[in-house]
């Protein structure tokens, strides 16, 4: 399969649908991003990369974050984490304070915020630091990049605290049901910080290929997790990994990803890559308009859905 041949159709295609959908313009630090801008990159096992558009350019990861905090927390706890948090998809908005507050404090999921805030939680009880925490989790990022140079954009960071009322109230509602463990300022902070990881597509998509591949990544040998825990960690992905319209992704793409609110979104495709794709427009439910109909295009042009 000629998936350059195929990149480079979808670039031409999707050119039309980059003035569409808003970037995130409640976190000031990301309103300056400039719409009109597409990315999209495919690895494989042996190491070859395939890419399209500004692949090179980097951007604020946002929530994609969470697929790596979730790998990380469940490689800890195990199935312990899920007295933590459930796993079932939310179809409620990711900031919603409704649903916590009638589910007893107990996040329906790691993916929607104070899912991931209580994933922050736990790593900082596990790491007894929010500091140690952070250093973890880029180290971890690092790692399964193969890139030491990963790192997180204080700006943005600082920028999301200033207007993070809402994710404050979703940490006391926890703490408010004895559900939540460390400092409140401090762990929503550091889920922030996480948060404005700042990658490329290429980086993205490398750092995706071992849960693609069981939990192991091909290109270096190294197992970062059991292919158990790969599974669950893709059907998360699968289920809710596009906030309250999961199931539409699932519906129109068929492929386990993750996207965030900077415009990226990470997908696998089980045994065969891994995909990264950055546009910041987003639509109505905040996902990247212009790639989500990218990878609705690459799985209908190759084939290469779970489904």
């Amino acid at each position: 399969m000629n998936f350059q041949k195929i990149l480079d159709e979808i670039y031409a295609e999707i050119q039309p649908e980059l003035s569409r959908g808003k970037v995130a313009d409640y976190i000031p630090a990301l309103a300056e991003v400039k719409r009109e801008q597409f990315a999209m990159t495919l690895t494989l096992p042996d190491g070859s990369v395939y890419s399209v558009g500004e692949s090179t350019k980097p951007f604020s990861i946002q929530s994609i974050s969470k697929a790596f905090t979730f790998t990380m927390a469940l490689d800890i706890y195990s199935k312990a984490l899920y007295e933590r948090v459930g796993v079932e998809p939310s179809g409620n908005p990711f900031n919603s304070l409704v649903q916590l507050e009638y589910e007893h404090g107990k996040p329906r999921n790691p993916f929607i915020n104070a899912g991931a805030i209580a994933i922050t939680d736990a790593l900082i009880t596990h790491y007894r630091d929010e500091y140690k925490t952070l250093e973890a989790v880029i180290g971890f990022v690092r790692r399964i990049s193969d890139n030491p140079e990963i790192s997180f954009d204080s700006i943005v960071a600082n920028s999301e605290m200033e207007h993070g009322d809402r994710n404050l109230a979703l940490a006391r509602l926890m703490k408010s049901f004895g559900k939540f463990e460390n400092d409140v300022q401090q762990t929503v902070m550091t889920y922030f910080k996480h948060c404005a990881i700042t990658m490329n597509t290429e980086e993205l998509s490398r750092a995706m290929l071992f849960l693609a591949f069981g939990g192991t990544d091909p290109i270096s040998g190294k197992q970062f997790i059991t292919p158990a825990q790969a599974k669950r960690i893709n059907a998360m992905m699968l289920t809710c990994g596009h906030y309250d319209a999961s199931g539409e992704f699932a519906f129109h793409v068929g492929l386990p990803a993750k996207s965030g609110v900077g415009g990226g979104i990470a997908a696998t495709v089980p045994g065969v890559m891994s995909i990264a794709v950055w546009s910041p427009g987003l639509n109505q439910y905040g996902n990247s308009h212009a790639g989500t109909l990218a990878l609705e295009l690459f799985t209908t042009k190759t084939g290469l859905s779970i489904f």
